[in-house]
């Protein structure tokens, strides 16, 4: 969970909703924690497993997907919800 949208190279993440500029087939509600693709909005996400570190698909149409640079909580940072 976290409100994470961009990469971390910076590319701004695709909505999981969205099906455009890459098709995907992440699109049931119960892959993500926010509870659906729509309420998960952009934010950098796992929803496939065996893929370790949150991740995302990007809007740009030469870059599927990317790495998001987000900390994991108690590792020299602390977390909010």
């Amino acid at each position: 969970m976290g409100h994470t949208t961009v990469t971390a190279s910076g590319k701004t993440c695709q909505a999981w909703s969205a099906q455009s500029p890459h098709s995907h087939g992440f699109d049931e509600d119960n892959m993500f924690p926010d509870g659906s693709a729509e309420a998960a909005q952009n934010y950098c996400r796992n929803p496939a497993e065996g893929f370790v570190g949150v991740w995302c698909y990007t809007t740009d149409p030469g870059v599927r997907y990317e790495l998001c640079d987000v900390p994991v909580c108690g590792e020299s940072t602390s977390c909010s919800a």
